[in-house]
């Protein structure tokens, strides 16, 4: 298994493991909306020998209250269901934590499991006065801090790159 950053020949097979592990496209569809309009901040694939996409994590950038803080959401996470349970979300999101950090990025944000995503450092956001878009998602949205100062002067509403606003 080869974990590293997505290059342009992923994309097909990053669009298939989408489709099959979420019940409808939405991921899909929203991680190519991401792609095209250059708001992929970065993308990390669990692959097998032969190149197969088995595993997905993307991050695109958020605002703070409007403001572009260098924060990134993590949003879709994927792995192929025949593969669950072997660490290969794990290491895709280290990767990607690892990543951004190099890259100088400030936060990351995460609508999910508190139970999954606390073993990797994610916060309550609601404790640091940050909150999401989607009603009824203050116990799922998470941040994980990258830069010492990152939530200095940060409360307030985070919102996700545009084609998000297609979700439910």
């Amino acid at each position: 298994m080869l974990i590293r950053s997505e290059i342009g020949v992923d994309a097909a097979g990053i669009d298939a493991l989408l489709k099959r592990c979420f019940p409808t496209s939405a991921e899909a569809e929203l991680t190519q909306a991401l792609r095209e309009d250059g708001l992929l901040t970065l993308g990390v694939v669990a692959t097998d020998d032969e190149g197969q996409v088995l595993g997905y994590a993307a991050f695109s950038p958020v605002s703070v209250q409007g403001e572009d803080r260098g924060w990134v959401g993590l949003a879709p996470l994927a792995v192929d269901e025949t593969l669950r349970g072997q660490g290969i979300a794990s290491k895709l999101i280290y990767e990607g934590l690892d990543t951004l950090n190099e890259f100088g990025y400030s936060a990351v944000v995460v609508l999910g499991d508190p139970a999954l995503f606390g073993r990797f450092g994610f916060d309550a956001a609601a404790r640091h006065g940050l909150q999401s878009r989607w009603p009824g998602s203050e116990t799922t949205f998470q941040v994980y801090r990258l830069a010492d100062n990152a939530f200095d002067g940060a409360e307030g509403r985070i919102d996700y790159a545009d084609p998000f606003t297609r979700l439910k």
